[in-house]
């Protein structure tokens, strides 16, 4: 283990989020806001730090798939405490259990919130708060490979453990240059976001705000209403747009960027995602409408709601403008398997990801016909091209730990004593990073109820669900730190 290269990518990690601080003081700051102190205490020992541990670079350079993974999962525990310092020091969060699960909510674009008045917060604050989403959404690691020259192979490990999906490459030679390519996307898409809100009459600072947490898949809201508060189907709309937009592979924008637009179009995970929420929307609609819901009571209303919250789920982004927990046991029941699916891979959404669930589906439907012809050789396919062995046995490890440990998180905030719906869900939505979950912690609740346990296994589950589990998983393992 090259404990003195994990550092010294710890140290630019420190700087980059000092960077990134600053832009929320500067917003206080624009406000008159008293949070100097809040915010400077941080970013001082955010930098002291960041050049203490880059002050020499290690004289050996050797970088494996397992420094890669211990990178990525310590840093985004340590990007969320030194994050929950603000909230923490201005008082405004009073408990560091709550500003950590808070910042973490925000880093790993769940949405989750224990904050019951977010509209007595800051703007500052407000603005940090949901600029961790946009942060998050593309990875911070990613954002390091972009700015700071690396070894192609010290980069390539560290893309693999914080990027989502079953397989992980560079859509250009560069790895640099994939990860500049990734963010410039990201960037374009967050600005016309933010013009469109604007030129719907939302006022700037909330349509920074929302751009950053639809941008980031996150959820956060600066309203105590959510989205809903603002009444216009013009901004639901375009957030609903951009939601099912970033839950799409940005490889698929880069195909079209560059012309290949019948190659984005053949994209089997897309098309498969597209479909998903066409044909959840026109169900949840009708279901609503029968069922005689409040706000479905003609067909643009139901489109609008429905489309929505189909949105937010499939991409994971938690936004709501209704209390879909009120809804039919069947809308309930598929929105809850939107959330086990979530977005696609090379997405900023979380979930296990439509690839995944395609791949599993076809692996299960492979065997089934290999039990009725033993003999025969069966390959599982994807867009036309045989699934590589490494990806299936990688799914199907996925999977395992991914059940087990959604069974033992569940068992833990269990203790708290909440309804099986409110326990399962609220676990479901951490470890896929959705937010809001069912029944107490719907979207007209919040976490904050729950016990100190409670709030670090769900804070931990955000973590390892946004990491894809792995990361997070190889540092409680011994066999890590073993030479």
């Amino acid at each position: 283990m090259n404990y003195r290269m994990i550092w010294y990518i710890m140290g630019q990690i420190f700087k980059v989020e000092a960077a990134f601080m600053a832009i929320s003081l500067a917003v206080s700051l624009i406000y008159g806001e008293n949070l100097l102190v809040a915010f400077g205490v941080t970013i001082f020992a955010l930098i002291t730090i960041g050049v203490l541990l880059t002050l020499k670079k290690p004289e050996k350079h050797n970088f494996y798939a397992k420094e890669g993974f211990v990178v990525v999962g310590i840093s985004w525990f340590v990007l969320s405490l030194f994050g929950a310092l603000p909230f923490f020091i201005s008082e405004e969060v009073p408990s560091f259990v709550d500003a950590f699960f808070e910042t973490a909510s925000g880093f790993t674009t769940t949405g989750a919130s224990v904050i019951s008045d977010v509209e007595a917060l800051s703007h500052g604050l407000l603005f940090w708060r949901s600029f961790t989403h946009w942060i998050g959404g593309m990875g911070v690691l990613v954002f390091v490979l972009a700015l700071f020259p690396e070894q192609e192979t010290q980069s390539i490990y560290l893309l693999k453990a914080e990027s989502p999906g079953p397989k992980v490459g560079k859509i250009v030679s560069k790895l640099r240059i994939t990860a500049r390519i990734l963010y410039g996307i990201y960037i374009a898409m967050t600005i016309i976001e933010f013009i469109m809100l604007v030129c719907g009459g939302m006022d700037v600072f909330d349509s920074i705000v929302n751009s950053f947490a639809t941008a980031g898949t996150g959820g956060f809201s600066v309203r105590n209403g959510g989205i809903a508060d603002y009444n216009s189907a013009y901004s639901e709309y375009v957030i609903s747009a951009f939601m099912i937009l970033f839950g799409v592979n940005f490889n698929v924008f880069y195909l079209i960027l560059i012309g290949k637009v019948k190659d984005a179009v053949k994209s089997e995970e897309l098309r498969v995602y597209l479909g998903i929420v066409f044909a959840s929307v026109v169900a949840i609609s009708a279901v609503n409408m029968i069922n005689n819901v409040e706000g479905f009571a003609t067909v643009g209303e139901s489109f609008r709601y429905s489309l929505f919250q189909v949105a937010s789920v499939i991409s994971t982004t938690g936004f709501s403008t209704v209390d879909f927990a009120a809804w039919p046991t069947f809308s309930q029941t598929l929105l809850v398997v939107l959330m086990f699916f979530g977005a696609c891979a090379g997405s900023t959404g979380g979930g296990t990801k439509i690839v995944r669930s395609i791949i599993m589906l076809k692996s299960g439907y492979a065997e089934l016909k290999h039990c009725i012809s033993p003999n025969s050789v069966i390959s599982v396919k994807f867009e036309g091209k045989p699934v590589e062995n490494d990806v299936i046995r990688s799914t199907n490890g996925y999977f395992v730990a991914y059940f087990s440990v959604l069974a033992l998180s569940t068992l833990i905030v269990s203790f708290d004593g909440l309804d099986f719906t409110s326990t399962f869900t609220g676990v479901l939505a951490c470890l896929n990073n959705i937010g809001p979950a069912l029944s107490e912690l719907g979207p007209t609740h919040n976490f904050g109820g729950l016990s100190v346990l409670s709030k670090l296994v769900l804070s931990f589950d955000m973590i390892a669900g946004r990491l894809e589990l792995f990361p997070v998983l190889l540092l409680l393992s011994p066999r890590t730190y073993r030479r």
